[in-house]
């Protein structure tokens, strides 16, 4: 028996070298009629490299981690005897573990002469490194004897995109990630999908399309190409789910963002399929005592109130009752009394609470001078540059 694997690739566009001249040169016409002859050169862009033949494959070539490997296995009985109890075995061994790639594990009851048994063997690439396709026979001849053999074809799985994320903490509980995809290849692909799976903690939204004339757009064009060694950012807002963003204490430490998706296709719609591992990222501490603005106006009036909403979450594990005090600064004056009781708030619970303000400085101004005391443990939480609101005079306000 005789043993032979090849390699199923998509085939490859023809190219061509096209040699001219002018008229006036020697040649004269000669060049360019004999492309105009080519039968692989485009009618009427004779001197376009790029043909409208196909190639088949030349060489095994490479592959690429999220591809599929797809392979034809044939095993032709070159003798004149028939052969009996054929089994044909494929397995794909990795530096991790070893896979069974064979459609069928049942046994080939004979083999005629000059016949042959026809196996396509297919596996999505999940590893980088050394693989090695093993391929073995095993068969019975007519007088009974039992043979055996098999083959090792060696091939090495490249990656084909280098990505890094980057998180960005917002002062709500919103977290930015940014994603920088960059083909390492060396051709060009068609990036189909690039989507970001969140959590059962988040929801997400995607911030890599514009509103145009009421369609959305992609931000990087109608044709999403990435040529060999370029990077391309995606980015994404997550933010928790409601009954997470309840209860403060649950979001910390290092937490689970999700993970991303990306789907592309190369020469001939070649498609290929990457998922990352859990994204993980450290979730800024707040200490024992949050408090975050949830409402608070751009530009205010100089000398007169305007009015914020905070929010105060207790993220110890233990019940505090709190005094708040408001402190003033060269810019900014606290209205209302301070030092006054806020009652006691549970582990993980919070409270909202309106304040008003004034600031006596044109500019830009930050809001500081809050101060929150825990009666029971007797400590005290300072909390300045809050937020930042622009101050205007009334008459460049109403102009």
């Amino acid at each position: 028996l005789i043993f032979a694997v090849m390699r199923l690739t998509k085939p490859t566009l023809f190219t061509n070298i096209p040699v001219t001249c002018e008229e006036r040169d020697l040649p004269g016409n000669l060049f360019n009629q004999l492309m105009k002859d080519d039968p692989s050169t485009v009618m009427g862009a004779e001197t376009l490299m790029l043909g409208e033949m196909l190639t088949l494959p030349q060489n095994f070539g490479n592959i690429f981690l999220g591809e599929t490997f797809s392979s034809y296995i044939s095993v032709h009985n070159d003798s004149n005897q028939v052969v009996k109890d054929i089994l044909v075995k494929a397995d794909l061994q990795t530096s991790s573990q070893r896979l069974n790639l064979s459609a069928s594990s049942a046994a080939v009851a004979e083999l005629k002469p000059d016949c042959c048994i026809d196996d396509v063997i297919h596996h999505e690439v999940k590893e980088i490194g050394t693989h090695i396709l093993v391929c073995a026979v095993s068969y019975t001849t007519q007088t009974g004897e039992k043979m055996y053999f098999r083959k090792f074809f060696k091939f090495q799985v490249l990656k084909p995109l280098d990505v890094k994320t980057k998180f960005y903490n917002a002062e709500t509980d919103e977290v930015f990630l940014e994603a920088q995809i960059q083909n390492i290849t060396t051709s060009p692909m068609f990036m189909e999908k690039v989507s970001l799976e969140p959590s059962m903690m988040y929801n997400v939204a995607e911030l890599n399309t514009v509103d145009t004339a009421g369609e959305s757009e992609s931000t990087f064009g109608a044709r999403t190409y990435l040529q060999p060694m370029d990077t391309r950012q995606y980015l994404y807002c997550l933010k928790p789910k409601q009954e997470f963003a309840e209860k403060a204490g649950v979001i910390k430490g290092v937490t689970v963002i999700g993970k991303l998706d990306i789907v592309w296709k190369t020469n001939l719609g070649e498609r290929g399929r990457l998922q990352t591992s859990q994204l993980q990222r450290m979730a800024p501490g707040y200490g024992d005592v949050r408090l975050s603005l949830e409402t608070i106006p751009d530009t205010v009036n100089l000398e007169e109130p305007f009015d914020i909403t905070c929010k105060i979450t207790n993220c110890s594990e233990r019940t505090m009752d709190l005094v708040l005090e408001m402190c003033n600064t060269n810019s900014i004056h606290w209205c209302g009394v301070s030092g006054r009781q806020l009652g006691k708030l549970h582990p993980s619970s919070s409270l909202h609470l309106a304040l008003t303000l004034l600031s006596s400085v044109q500019g830009l101004q930050s809001v500081s001078g809050l101060r929150l005391t825990d009666t029971f443990l007797k400590r005290t939480y300072e909390y300045d540059d809050i937020a930042q609101v622009c101050v205007v005079s009334s008459e460049v306000k109403q102009s």
